[in-house]
């Protein structure tokens, strides 16, 4: 059996459970549900920037991916 890393909120740092069948993670403590991709976004968002050069390519990957997206629809 294979054991699953076990995550924690984002927002309020509870344990969270994974659902396999909305393949969703669950905050035992607050209720949010993210996606795995979800988590680690957010904690990036969190984390301080050591380097300005890296801000700002993280600043341009998030515009060209809401540019994108503006595109699809």
């Amino acid at each position: 059996m294979r054991r699953l890393k076990v995550e924690y909120c984002p927002e309020c740092g509870g344990e969270m459970v994974y659902d396999l069948n909305l393949k969703v993670y669950t905050c035992k403590s607050c209720g949010l549900t993210l996606r795995y991709h979800e988590i680690v976004e957010l904690r990036r968002k969190n984390m301080p920037e050591f380097d300005a050069d890296e801000k700002r390519k993280r600043e341009k990957r998030e515009y060209l991916r809401w540019w994108l997206s503006k595109k699809e629809k």
